[in-house]
């Protein structure tokens, strides 16, 4: 047990996003899937992205929670910078989750459960990069 309790404070930051990261994405997918099951059509191009963006901004403000308090621990008083340069990073993101759902279902006709499932893979990584390095890097003000 206390082999485990060391391996989790040596990797405490990258164990939390990984965790708080499932559960962004679980948000994310729950939101995206209620809106194509109830009111919106997963064969319709256009309601495909409304339904992407939906499930983009419940997750992400969800995501800008728990990072701040669970993952990268931010102490900044500058909480509207922080939140601009997080929502910032994330249309970065959501730009290229729509790219992926655009390409693999419109054009490619694929699943777009699987197109969802292989667009979040890459999101979630992209988001660590950028929220680690731009958004809740340690700052003279923390």
């Amino acid at each position: 047990m206390k082999r485990i309790l060391n391996l989790y404070k040596n990797y405490e930051e990258i164990i939390n996003y990984l965790v708080v990261g499932v559960l962004t994405t679980i948000v994310s997918l729950i939101i995206y899937f209620g809106c194509v099951k109830t009111f919106l059509d997963a064969n319709n191009p256009f309601e495909i992205q409304i339904a992407n963006f939906i499930s983009w901004f419940g997750s992400v403000s969800f995501a800008y929670i728990t990072n701040r308090l669970f993952v990268f621990k931010s102490k900044s008083k500058k909480y509207i910078k922080e939140i601009v340069s997080f929502f910032s990073a994330r249309i970065l993101t959501l730009l290229m989750d729509m790219g992926v759902m655009f390409v693999l279902v419109t054009i490619l006709k694929e699943s777009d459960t699987i197109a969802k499932l292989l667009s979040q893979i890459m999101v979630i990584i992209a988001n660590y990069v950028f929220s680690k390095l731009f958004v809740f890097k340690k700052r003279k003000d923390s």
